[in-house]
Protein backbone atom coordinates (compact mmCIF):
# COMPACT_ATOMS: atom_id res chain seq x y z
CA UNK A 1 0.00 0.00 0.00
CA UNK A 2 1.35 3.34 -1.05
CA UNK A 3 1.08 6.34 0.74
CA UNK A 4 0.42 9.62 -0.73
CA UNK A 5 0.54 12.97 0.85
CA UNK A 6 -1.06 16.13 -0.69
CA UNK A 7 0.00 19.33 1.42
CA UNK A 8 -2.97 21.69 0.48
CA UNK A 9 -6.24 21.29 -0.79
CA UNK A 10 -6.53 24.40 -3.24
CA UNK A 11 -6.99 24.29 -6.89
CA UNK A 12 -3.49 22.50 -7.58
CA UNK A 13 -4.19 20.15 -4.22
CA UNK A 14 -7.74 18.93 -4.50
CA UNK A 15 -7.39 18.58 -7.75
CA UNK A 16 -4.40 16.44 -7.32
CA UNK A 17 -6.16 14.51 -4.29
CA UNK A 18 -9.86 13.86 -6.53
CA UNK A 19 -7.50 12.17 -9.40
CA UNK A 20 -5.51 10.24 -7.33
CA UNK A 21 -8.54 8.91 -5.02
CA UNK A 22 -10.39 8.56 -8.50
CA UNK A 23 -7.48 6.19 -10.02
CA UNK A 24 -6.64 4.29 -7.19
CA UNK A 25 -9.63 4.17 -4.90
CA UNK A 26 -9.19 3.01 -1.29
CA UNK A 27 -6.13 0.48 -1.76
CA UNK A 28 -3.59 3.02 -1.31
CA UNK A 29 -3.44 5.36 1.57
CA UNK A 30 -3.86 9.34 0.84
CA UNK A 31 -3.88 11.96 2.91
CA UNK A 32 -4.73 15.64 2.75
CA UNK A 33 -2.75 18.27 4.98
CA UNK A 34 -4.35 21.65 4.91
CA UNK A 35 -4.86 24.47 8.01
CA UNK A 36 -8.32 24.97 6.65
CA UNK A 37 -11.19 22.56 6.58
CA UNK A 38 -12.86 24.59 3.39
CA UNK A 39 -12.21 24.52 -0.45
CA UNK A 40 -12.68 27.85 -2.23
CA UNK A 41 -13.19 28.89 -5.01
CA UNK A 42 -10.84 31.54 -5.65
CA UNK A 43 -11.80 33.57 -8.84
CA UNK A 44 -15.20 34.31 -7.07
CA UNK A 45 -13.90 36.21 -4.19
CA UNK A 46 -14.48 39.06 -6.39
CA UNK A 47 -17.98 38.94 -5.96
CA UNK A 48 -17.78 38.42 -2.79
CA UNK A 49 -15.69 41.71 -2.93
CA UNK A 50 -18.34 43.60 -4.04
CA UNK A 51 -21.29 41.92 -2.08
CA UNK A 52 -22.76 39.87 -4.67
CA UNK A 53 -22.09 36.88 -3.30
CA UNK A 54 -21.52 35.71 -0.13
CA UNK A 55 -18.72 33.47 1.36
CA UNK A 56 -20.69 30.36 1.72
CA UNK A 57 -21.92 30.62 -2.07
CA UNK A 58 -17.92 29.84 -3.01
CA UNK A 59 -16.68 27.72 -0.31
CA UNK A 60 -17.34 24.00 1.12
CA UNK A 61 -16.25 21.78 4.01
CA UNK A 62 -13.79 18.90 2.40
CA UNK A 63 -14.13 16.59 5.42
CA UNK A 64 -17.40 14.92 4.45
CA UNK A 65 -16.29 14.50 0.88
CA UNK A 66 -12.61 13.38 1.67
CA UNK A 67 -14.17 10.89 4.12
CA UNK A 68 -16.89 9.30 1.58
CA UNK A 69 -13.68 8.97 -0.73
CA UNK A 70 -11.67 7.02 1.96
CA UNK A 71 -9.01 10.22 1.49
CA UNK A 72 -7.65 10.97 5.12
CA UNK A 73 -7.56 14.45 5.99
CA UNK A 74 -5.45 16.57 8.67
CA UNK A 75 -6.52 20.16 9.49
CA UNK A 76 -2.61 20.92 9.92
CA UNK A 77 0.26 23.17 8.57
CA UNK A 78 3.64 21.76 6.90
CA UNK A 79 6.58 23.42 9.17
CA UNK A 80 9.54 20.80 8.11
CA UNK A 81 10.74 18.21 5.80
CA UNK A 82 12.49 15.18 6.06
CA UNK A 83 12.81 13.58 2.34
CA UNK A 84 15.56 10.83 3.82
CA UNK A 85 13.89 10.43 6.88
CA UNK A 86 15.89 9.73 10.27
CA UNK A 87 17.83 7.02 12.51
CA UNK A 88 14.25 5.29 12.89
CA UNK A 89 13.00 4.96 9.52
CA UNK A 90 13.69 5.30 5.63
CA UNK A 91 10.56 6.76 4.73
CA UNK A 92 10.17 10.05 4.06
CA UNK A 93 8.10 12.23 6.28
CA UNK A 94 6.81 15.73 7.19
CA UNK A 95 6.40 17.44 10.01
CA UNK A 96 3.22 18.78 10.62
CA UNK A 97 1.25 21.55 13.19
CA UNK A 98 -2.19 21.02 13.76
CA UNK A 99 -4.65 24.64 13.30
CA UNK A 100 -8.38 23.08 14.90
CA UNK A 101 -9.41 24.18 17.92
CA UNK A 102 -9.20 20.77 19.27
CA UNK A 103 -5.60 20.05 18.61
CA UNK A 104 -4.15 23.68 18.07
CA UNK A 105 -0.35 23.62 18.41
CA UNK A 106 -0.23 20.04 18.83
CA UNK A 107 2.64 18.52 16.28
CA UNK A 108 3.01 15.52 14.70
CA UNK A 109 4.84 13.72 11.71
CA UNK A 110 3.26 11.81 8.98
CA UNK A 111 5.46 9.35 6.34
CA UNK A 112 5.13 9.15 3.33
CA UNK A 113 6.01 7.12 0.21
CA UNK A 114 4.86 10.02 -2.41
CA UNK A 115 4.45 13.92 -1.79
CA UNK A 116 3.06 16.27 -3.41
CA UNK A 117 3.53 20.08 -2.20
CA UNK A 118 0.55 21.99 -3.30
CA UNK A 119 0.96 24.64 -0.28
CA UNK A 120 0.36 27.28 -2.55
CA UNK A 121 1.94 30.67 -1.75
CA UNK A 122 2.02 32.88 1.69
CA UNK A 123 0.20 35.82 0.99
CA UNK A 124 3.11 37.90 2.00
CA UNK A 125 1.67 41.36 3.64
CA UNK A 126 4.36 41.63 5.79
CA UNK A 127 6.70 42.77 3.31
CA UNK A 128 4.81 46.34 2.53
CA UNK A 129 4.62 48.17 5.83
CA UNK A 130 0.81 48.33 6.58
CA UNK A 131 -0.57 46.47 4.18
CA UNK A 132 -2.33 44.15 6.86
CA UNK A 133 -6.12 43.83 5.45
CA UNK A 134 -8.32 44.60 8.12
CA UNK A 135 -6.70 47.10 9.30
CA UNK A 136 -7.16 50.84 8.67
CA UNK A 137 -8.82 51.25 5.26
CA UNK A 138 -6.67 48.24 3.77
CA UNK A 139 -8.77 45.53 1.88
CA UNK A 140 -7.87 42.26 0.55
CA UNK A 141 -10.04 39.93 -2.05
CA UNK A 142 -6.88 36.60 -1.58
CA UNK A 143 -9.47 34.74 0.59
CA UNK A 144 -12.57 34.11 1.25
CA UNK A 145 -12.55 35.87 4.70
CA UNK A 146 -10.42 38.69 3.67
CA UNK A 147 -13.12 39.02 0.57
CA UNK A 148 -15.98 39.59 2.89
CA UNK A 149 -14.13 42.33 5.24
CA UNK A 150 -13.16 43.76 1.96
CA UNK A 151 -17.31 44.25 1.31
CA UNK A 152 -17.68 45.39 4.61
CA UNK A 153 -15.16 48.30 3.58
CA UNK A 154 -16.44 49.14 0.53
CA UNK A 155 -20.09 49.50 2.32
CA UNK A 156 -18.50 51.61 4.70
CA UNK A 157 -17.04 53.61 1.51
CA UNK A 158 -20.27 53.94 -0.56
CA UNK A 159 -22.59 55.38 2.41
CA UNK A 160 -20.41 58.23 2.84
CA UNK A 161 -20.82 59.24 -0.79
CA UNK A 162 -24.24 58.74 -0.03
CA UNK A 163 -24.03 60.89 2.54
CA UNK A 164 -22.26 63.22 -0.47
CA UNK A 165 -18.24 62.50 0.82
CA UNK A 166 -15.62 62.28 -2.33
CA UNK A 167 -13.99 58.79 -2.11
CA UNK A 168 -10.61 58.05 -3.48
CA UNK A 169 -10.39 54.26 -4.46
CA UNK A 170 -7.08 52.90 -5.42
CA UNK A 171 -6.49 49.05 -6.80
CA UNK A 172 -3.83 47.38 -7.41
CA UNK A 173 -0.63 45.55 -6.73
CA UNK A 174 0.75 46.14 -3.20
CA UNK A 175 4.25 45.23 -3.78
CA UNK A 176 6.86 45.67 -6.11
CA UNK A 177 7.11 42.54 -7.57
CA UNK A 178 3.66 41.05 -6.56
CA UNK A 179 1.68 39.08 -9.28
CA UNK A 180 -1.97 38.65 -9.57
CA UNK A 181 -2.74 41.69 -10.95
CA UNK A 182 -5.86 40.19 -13.41
CA UNK A 183 -7.36 39.62 -9.35
CA UNK A 184 -6.62 43.49 -8.77
CA UNK A 185 -7.65 44.40 -12.68
CA UNK A 186 -10.93 42.25 -12.15
CA UNK A 187 -11.89 43.77 -8.73
CA UNK A 188 -11.67 47.60 -9.47
CA UNK A 189 -13.70 46.73 -12.73
CA UNK A 190 -16.38 45.68 -10.62
CA UNK A 191 -15.70 48.10 -7.47
CA UNK A 192 -16.17 50.60 -10.70
CA UNK A 193 -19.50 49.01 -11.89
CA UNK A 194 -21.02 49.32 -8.15
CA UNK A 195 -20.32 53.04 -7.92
CA UNK A 196 -22.00 53.56 -10.98
CA UNK A 197 -25.23 51.35 -10.49
CA UNK A 198 -25.71 53.40 -7.14
CA UNK A 199 -25.47 56.64 -9.24
CA UNK A 200 -22.24 57.88 -7.30
CA UNK A 201 -19.56 58.50 -10.12
CA UNK A 202 -18.76 62.00 -9.01
CA UNK A 203 -17.99 61.48 -6.17
CA UNK A 204 -15.56 59.27 -6.78
CA UNK A 205 -12.46 58.88 -7.98
CA UNK A 206 -10.98 55.04 -9.09
CA UNK A 207 -7.56 54.77 -9.55
CA UNK A 208 -5.15 51.99 -10.58
CA UNK A 209 -1.94 51.68 -9.35
CA UNK A 210 0.36 48.60 -10.62
CA UNK A 211 4.27 47.36 -10.95
CA UNK A 212 3.34 46.60 -14.90
CA UNK A 213 5.71 48.64 -17.18
CA UNK A 214 2.89 48.45 -19.04
CA UNK A 215 -1.25 47.79 -18.36
CA UNK A 216 -2.17 44.88 -19.45
CA UNK A 217 1.37 42.93 -18.43
CA UNK A 218 -0.63 40.59 -15.98
CA UNK A 219 3.03 39.48 -15.39
CA UNK A 220 3.40 36.97 -18.44
CA UNK A 221 4.97 40.03 -20.58
CA UNK A 222 1.79 41.07 -22.24
CA UNK A 223 0.48 39.40 -24.84
CA UNK A 224 -0.50 40.19 -28.56
CA UNK A 225 -4.36 39.14 -29.57
CA UNK A 226 -6.76 38.70 -31.70
CA UNK A 227 -9.70 40.89 -31.10
CA UNK A 228 -12.70 41.61 -33.79
CA UNK A 229 -10.82 40.24 -37.04
CA UNK A 230 -7.45 42.79 -36.05
CA UNK A 231 -4.45 41.73 -34.44
CA UNK A 232 -4.22 44.56 -31.25
CA UNK A 233 -2.82 43.72 -27.70
CA UNK A 234 -3.81 43.44 -24.06
CA UNK A 235 -1.88 47.32 -23.71
CA UNK A 236 -4.84 48.44 -25.34
CA UNK A 237 -6.97 45.69 -24.25
CA UNK A 238 -6.53 47.44 -20.68
CA UNK A 239 -6.21 50.90 -20.99
CA UNK A 240 -9.41 51.08 -23.09
CA UNK A 241 -11.42 49.01 -20.68
CA UNK A 242 -10.26 52.43 -17.61
CA UNK A 243 -10.53 54.92 -20.62
CA UNK A 244 -14.61 54.14 -21.29
CA UNK A 245 -14.75 53.60 -17.26
CA UNK A 246 -13.01 57.21 -16.71
CA UNK A 247 -11.05 55.05 -14.42
CA UNK A 248 -6.97 56.31 -13.67
CA UNK A 249 -3.84 54.71 -13.61
CA UNK A 250 -0.71 54.83 -12.25
CA UNK A 251 2.11 52.71 -13.63
CA UNK A 252 5.65 50.85 -13.16
CA UNK A 253 5.10 52.04 -9.33
CA UNK A 254 6.03 49.49 -6.08
CA UNK A 255 4.49 50.28 -3.07
CA UNK A 256 6.88 50.32 -0.37
CA UNK A 257 4.57 51.83 2.62
CA UNK A 258 0.98 52.70 3.19
CA UNK A 259 -0.54 54.14 6.35
CA UNK A 260 -4.64 54.97 6.71
CA UNK A 261 -4.83 57.89 4.71
CA UNK A 262 -1.43 57.39 2.42
CA UNK A 263 -0.24 54.93 -0.15
CA UNK A 264 3.79 55.64 -0.36
CA UNK A 265 5.74 54.41 -3.56
CA UNK A 266 8.31 54.45 -5.82
CA UNK A 267 8.85 54.51 -9.63
CA UNK A 268 11.19 53.14 -12.19
CA UNK A 269 12.41 57.01 -12.22
CA UNK A 270 13.47 56.87 -8.83
CA UNK A 271 10.91 59.26 -7.31
CA UNK A 272 9.39 58.58 -4.44
CA UNK A 273 5.43 59.17 -4.18
CA UNK A 274 2.26 59.66 -2.65
CA UNK A 275 -1.17 58.77 -3.58
CA UNK A 276 -3.79 59.45 -1.22
CA UNK A 277 -7.12 57.14 -0.86
CA UNK A 278 -9.94 56.23 1.19
CA UNK A 279 -10.04 52.63 0.17
CA UNK A 280 -7.67 50.34 -0.83
CA UNK A 281 -7.43 46.82 -1.99
CA UNK A 282 -4.07 46.21 -3.37
CA UNK A 283 -2.22 42.37 -3.57
CA UNK A 284 0.54 41.69 -1.64
CA UNK A 285 3.54 39.83 -2.53
CA UNK A 286 3.39 35.62 -2.71
CA UNK A 287 6.51 34.00 -0.90
CA UNK A 288 7.52 30.56 0.15
CA UNK A 289 6.25 29.26 3.54
CA UNK A 290 9.52 28.87 4.91
CA UNK A 291 9.93 25.57 5.51
CA UNK A 292 13.09 24.01 6.36
CA UNK A 293 14.33 20.59 5.26
CA UNK A 294 16.77 18.03 6.79
CA UNK A 295 18.53 14.88 6.05
CA UNK A 296 18.76 11.88 8.17
CA UNK A 297 21.36 13.14 10.45
CA UNK A 298 19.92 16.20 11.25
CA UNK A 299 21.83 18.47 8.93
CA UNK A 300 19.56 21.28 7.04
CA UNK A 301 19.35 20.66 3.19
CA UNK A 302 16.80 22.93 2.49
CA UNK A 303 18.56 24.43 -0.49
CA UNK A 304 18.16 21.09 -1.98
CA UNK A 305 14.09 21.17 -1.72
CA UNK A 306 13.78 25.15 -1.78
CA UNK A 307 14.89 27.97 -3.89
CA UNK A 308 16.19 31.34 -2.33
CA UNK A 309 12.40 32.66 -2.72
CA UNK A 310 10.92 29.63 -0.38
CA UNK A 311 9.15 28.18 -3.71
CA UNK A 312 9.94 24.48 -4.12
CA UNK A 313 12.59 23.51 -6.48
CA UNK A 314 11.60 21.32 -9.70
CA UNK A 315 12.55 20.00 -12.84
CA UNK A 316 12.94 23.87 -14.50
CA UNK A 317 16.55 25.20 -15.34
CA UNK A 318 17.06 27.30 -12.69
CA UNK A 319 20.52 28.14 -14.25
CA UNK A 320 21.40 32.07 -13.51
CA UNK A 321 20.95 33.61 -17.25
CA UNK A 322 20.32 37.03 -18.44
CA UNK A 323 16.83 37.45 -19.31
CA UNK A 324 17.26 37.81 -23.10
CA UNK A 325 18.97 34.13 -23.05
CA UNK A 326 15.68 32.49 -21.30
CA UNK A 327 13.22 30.22 -23.07
CA UNK A 328 10.45 27.71 -22.88
CA UNK A 329 12.25 25.39 -22.28
CA UNK A 330 13.67 26.44 -19.23
CA UNK A 331 10.17 25.74 -17.86
CA UNK A 332 9.29 22.84 -15.71
CA UNK A 333 7.15 19.86 -17.23
CA UNK A 334 6.08 17.25 -14.42
CA UNK A 335 7.21 19.59 -11.40
CA UNK A 336 9.04 17.28 -9.65
CA UNK A 337 12.46 18.04 -7.37
CA UNK A 338 15.40 16.66 -8.73
CA UNK A 339 17.08 15.72 -5.54
CA UNK A 340 14.07 13.74 -4.36
CA UNK A 341 12.31 12.26 -7.21
CA UNK A 342 8.92 10.75 -5.32
CA UNK A 343 8.12 14.76 -4.17
CA UNK A 344 6.15 17.06 -6.99
CA UNK A 345 5.22 20.50 -6.04
CA UNK A 346 2.23 21.94 -8.91
CA UNK A 347 0.58 25.03 -9.01
CA UNK A 348 2.14 28.32 -7.18
CA UNK A 349 4.05 26.30 -4.58
CA UNK A 350 6.81 25.70 -7.26
CA UNK A 351 9.62 27.89 -7.98
CA UNK A 352 9.64 29.77 -11.26
CA UNK A 353 13.03 29.18 -13.17
CA UNK A 354 12.78 33.74 -14.63
CA UNK A 355 10.03 35.97 -14.76
CA UNK A 356 8.34 36.26 -18.03
CA UNK A 357 7.83 40.02 -17.94
CA UNK A 358 11.06 41.32 -18.36
CA UNK A 359 12.89 42.61 -15.23
CA UNK A 360 13.22 45.97 -14.47
CA UNK A 361 15.08 48.40 -11.44
CA UNK A 362 14.77 51.39 -10.51
CA UNK A 363 17.67 54.36 -10.93
CA UNK A 364 17.30 53.66 -6.61
CA UNK A 365 18.45 49.60 -7.42
CA UNK A 366 14.61 48.73 -6.82
CA UNK A 367 13.33 45.75 -8.67
CA UNK A 368 9.59 46.82 -9.89
CA UNK A 369 7.81 44.36 -12.38
CA UNK A 370 5.28 41.79 -12.15
CA UNK A 371 6.25 38.49 -11.36
CA UNK A 372 5.16 35.05 -13.51
CA UNK A 373 1.15 34.34 -12.34
CA UNK A 374 0.30 30.43 -11.99
CA UNK A 375 -2.89 30.24 -10.74
CA UNK A 376 -6.33 29.05 -11.92
CA UNK A 377 -6.37 26.58 -15.31
CA UNK A 378 -2.99 26.07 -14.66
CA UNK A 379 -2.55 25.29 -11.42
CA UNK A 380 -5.44 22.49 -12.15
CA UNK A 381 -3.86 21.46 -15.29
CA UNK A 382 -0.65 21.19 -12.71
CA UNK A 383 -2.30 18.63 -9.70
CA UNK A 384 -4.30 16.93 -12.49
CA UNK A 385 -0.62 15.77 -14.73
CA UNK A 386 1.17 14.63 -10.74
CA UNK A 387 -1.68 12.41 -9.72
CA UNK A 388 -1.95 11.19 -13.44
CA UNK A 389 1.92 10.39 -13.09
CA UNK A 390 2.01 8.71 -9.30
CA UNK A 391 -0.72 7.09 -10.29
CA UNK A 392 1.18 5.20 -12.79
CA UNK A 393 4.38 4.86 -10.74
CA UNK A 394 2.40 3.09 -8.60
CA UNK A 395 0.30 0.94 -10.23
CA UNK A 396 3.58 -0.06 -12.99
CA UNK A 397 6.57 -0.02 -10.18
CA UNK A 398 8.23 2.83 -13.30
CA UNK A 399 8.93 5.90 -12.64
CA UNK A 400 8.10 6.45 -16.17
CA UNK A 401 6.52 10.10 -15.91
CA UNK A 402 5.56 10.46 -18.87
CA UNK A 403 2.64 13.02 -18.21
CA UNK A 404 3.82 16.77 -18.97
CA UNK A 405 2.23 20.76 -18.54
CA UNK A 406 4.58 22.70 -19.20
CA UNK A 407 3.33 26.43 -19.31
CA UNK A 408 5.21 26.88 -22.43
CA UNK A 409 3.02 24.46 -24.41
CA UNK A 410 -0.22 24.84 -22.32
CA UNK A 411 -2.94 27.21 -23.43
CA UNK A 412 -4.89 29.13 -20.27
CA UNK A 413 -8.19 30.64 -20.90
CA UNK A 414 -9.25 34.03 -18.33
CA UNK A 415 -12.57 35.78 -17.91
CA UNK A 416 -12.44 39.19 -16.46
CA UNK A 417 -15.64 40.37 -15.14
CA UNK A 418 -16.40 43.84 -15.09
CA UNK A 419 -20.19 44.29 -13.96
CA UNK A 420 -22.70 41.79 -12.35
CA UNK A 421 -26.53 41.03 -13.91
CA UNK A 422 -28.13 38.98 -15.96
CA UNK A 423 -28.53 41.91 -18.85
CA UNK A 424 -25.95 44.42 -17.49
CA UNK A 425 -22.87 42.36 -16.44
CA UNK A 426 -20.05 41.99 -18.75
CA UNK A 427 -16.43 40.38 -18.97
CA UNK A 428 -13.34 40.54 -20.73
CA UNK A 429 -12.75 36.83 -22.11
CA UNK A 430 -9.08 36.34 -22.88
CA UNK A 431 -7.17 32.98 -24.11
CA UNK A 432 -3.31 32.65 -23.90
CA UNK A 433 -1.26 29.88 -25.68
CA UNK A 434 1.13 29.13 -24.45
CA UNK A 435 1.08 30.93 -20.82
CA UNK A 436 5.18 31.72 -21.16
CA UNK A 437 5.63 33.30 -24.56
CA UNK A 438 7.43 30.55 -27.12
CA UNK A 439 9.54 33.30 -29.76
CA UNK A 440 11.17 30.06 -31.42
CA UNK A 441 7.76 28.79 -32.68
CA UNK A 442 6.05 31.76 -32.78
CA UNK A 443 8.61 34.17 -33.75
CA UNK A 444 6.11 37.26 -35.22
CA UNK A 445 4.22 37.09 -31.92
CA UNK A 446 5.45 34.73 -29.32
CA UNK A 447 1.94 32.96 -29.29
CA UNK A 448 -0.52 30.97 -31.69
CA UNK A 449 -2.48 33.97 -32.69
CA UNK A 450 -5.07 31.66 -34.10
CA UNK A 451 -5.73 30.76 -30.11
CA UNK A 452 -4.85 33.70 -28.16
CA UNK A 453 -7.68 36.29 -28.28
CA UNK A 454 -9.67 38.71 -26.39
CA UNK A 455 -13.26 39.50 -26.40
CA UNK A 456 -15.78 41.96 -24.17
CA UNK A 457 -18.97 41.38 -23.65
CA UNK A 458 -22.00 40.44 -21.93
CA UNK A 459 -21.65 36.39 -22.90
CA UNK A 460 -18.34 36.24 -21.24
CA UNK A 461 -20.30 37.40 -17.89
CA UNK A 462 -22.62 34.49 -18.41
CA UNK A 463 -20.16 32.19 -18.80
CA UNK A 464 -18.02 33.17 -15.98
CA UNK A 465 -21.05 32.25 -13.79
CA UNK A 466 -21.30 28.98 -15.58
CA UNK A 467 -18.10 28.84 -14.62
CA UNK A 468 -18.45 29.20 -11.05
CA UNK A 469 -20.84 26.59 -10.61
CA UNK A 470 -19.38 24.01 -12.81
CA UNK A 471 -16.22 24.12 -10.66
CA UNK A 472 -17.66 23.83 -7.63
CA UNK A 473 -19.42 21.33 -8.96
CA UNK A 474 -16.40 19.05 -10.14
CA UNK A 475 -14.54 20.05 -6.89
CA UNK A 476 -17.44 18.81 -4.71
CA UNK A 477 -17.07 15.42 -6.89
CA UNK A 478 -20.10 15.15 -8.01
CA UNK A 479 -21.80 12.54 -10.74
CA UNK A 480 -18.96 12.47 -13.80
CA UNK A 481 -17.21 15.33 -12.40
CA UNK A 482 -13.87 14.29 -13.98
CA UNK A 483 -15.46 14.78 -17.02
CA UNK A 484 -15.55 19.09 -16.39
CA UNK A 485 -11.68 19.77 -17.89
CA UNK A 486 -9.35 21.66 -16.00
Amino acid sequence: MAKIIVLGAGVAGHTAASYLQKNLGKEHQITVVSPSVNYQWIPSNIWVGVGRMTADEIKFDLRPLYKKWGIKFLQAKAINFFPEGDNKTDNGYVEIEFTSKEQKGEKQTVEYDFLINATGPKLNFEATEGLLPGTGNIASVCTFSHATEAWHLLQEKLDNMQKGQKQTFVIGTGHPTATCQGAAFEYILNVDFEIKRRGLAKLAEVIWITNEYELGDFGMGGAFIKKGGFISNTKLFAESYFVERNINWIKRAGVKKIDDQKIYYENLNGEYLEQPYDFAMLIPGFAGHGFKAFNKTGADITDKLFAPNGLMKVDADYTPKSFEDWSIHDWPQTYQNPSFPNIFAPGIAFAPPHAISKPMTSKNGTPIFATAPRTGMPSGVMGKVTADNIVEWIKTGSPTIKHKASMGKMGAACIVSAGYGMSKGTAATMTVSPVVPDWEKYPEWGRDIKTTMGEPGLAGHWLKWLMHYMFLYKAKGKPFWWLIPE
